[in-house]
């Protein structure tokens, strides 16, 4: 049986996204969502036809359950199914790290930055990509995994991805929604995923270190954090936002219409980025001005400072995150080759597993 949506994964991102799906398609779309809790996948598969039930939309849910750890699992999947667009939201590492706290692991996390998940996140999509190409070419990959950083080791690692959901999406449509007395002109958003932080904290406590790129029609806005001042986002993951970012590209995709938004990880590109849909491929957007090598530079210049960076087929830490990896004695802090990911990804295992076992040194809140 083929599908024209394949979601792995049913956690709250992958819900989200399957939700939304069913309440907004306009036209036909059969979507599997693929994962092991039998539980959660029954409801989603009654909740996700009953929403399209409700909203009048001709949008149809089945699920499969399967262990995505499993050796070969992202193979059955794509022999099963042939789906036209995978969207893949499952990963070894909850997103609620970036909120959670008590544990050596929460530490570096948050002292380091989310590349310190990288390897974890990279682990089913890089396993999922490697199974279309091999077998489904045609079918288009979004990894909803840490895309600015992870689809960059998918394509490093010789597979293609169209883009990722969430973080410069996140901010493009909340600016949007809060763009009154701006001028008439398209919005356009740089952004890579550590611009988010500034935007859960209070209004006085955010600086323009990691203040994104704003353009309206091809204007660069001064301060975004003055314009905007009035926007916050949620401490923990902006689900409601970034887990529906990616909907109206994913049913134009299937419908073959164009779309025009914001993407983490087009291509494999580390970062965000505008783009415009061109049959089942993602082209960069920019304003009138800014060039491609730019826009990419400025983007990788972020991890550069502090996370990870892939070329040549391996993976590099920087900045305050290799220094606490090193301190952690884990035995890739000088970077990886990608090739090794599957035997890096148990490494950093053992190294969370033991730092989670050991309280938290940062002073209580």
């Amino acid at each position: 049986m083929t599908c024209d949506i394949l979601i792995t994964g049913t956690g709250m991102f992958a819900g989200r996204i399957a939700l939304d799906l069913a309440a907004t398609a306009r036209d036909p779309v059969r979507v599997v969502i693929a994962g092991r809790n039998r539980t959660r996948l029954d409801w989603l598969r009654t909740a996700g036809n009953a929403r399209a039930a409700m909203f009048g939309t001709p949008a149809r849910f089945a699920t499969q359950p399967i262990d995505l750890l499993e050796p070969e699992a992202s193979e059955a999947l794509i022999r099963a199914h042939r789906p036209r667009l995978v969207v893949q939201a499952a990963s070894i590492q909850t997103s609620t790290v970036i909120s959670d706290g008590g544990s050596r692991w929460t530490d570096l996390v948050a002292e380091g930055g989310l590349s310190a998940t990288a390897v974890f996140q990279a682990l089913i999509s890089g396993r999922m990509a490697a199974a279309i190409s091999a077998l489904s070419p045609r079918t288009r990959l979004i990894n909803c995994s840490f895309p600015d950083v992870v689809n960059g080791m998918i394509t490093e690692m010789g597979h293609q991805v169209l883009c990722g959901t969430g973080n410069v999406a996140i901010l493009s449509n909340v600016f949007e929604g809060a763009r009154d007395g701006l001028p008439d002109g398209r919005l356009r958003v740089l952004a890579q995923y550590q611009c988010l932080a500034p935007w859960r904290l209070a209004p006085e406590a955010r600086t323009g270190a990691f203040a994104p790129r704003v353009f309206v029609g091809d204007r660069e806005l001064d301060d975004p954090f003055a314009t905007f001042r009035q926007c916050r986002l949620t401490p923990e993951p902006a689900i409601e936002i970034s887990g529906a970012s990616g909907v109206t590209l994913m049913l134009a995709l299937i419908a073959g219409r164009p779309w025009q938004g914001h993407v983490p990880g087009p291509n494999g590109l580390a970062g965000g980025y505008p783009v415009r849909l061109q049959g089942d491929r993602l082209a960069l957007d920019l304003p009138a001005g800014v060039a491609e090598a730019e826009a990419i530079a400025w983007n990788d210049a972020f991890e550069r400072r502090n996370g990870l960076t892939v070329s040549q087929g391996r993976a590099c830490y920087h900045g305050r995150l290799r220094a606490l990896l090193e301190e952690a004695g884990w035995p890739h802090a000088g970077g990886f080759d990608l090739a090794a990911l599957e035997p890096v990804c148990q490494d950093m295992a053992m190294l969370r597993d033991r730092l989670m076992a050991q309280p938290s040194a940062r002073p209580a809140a």
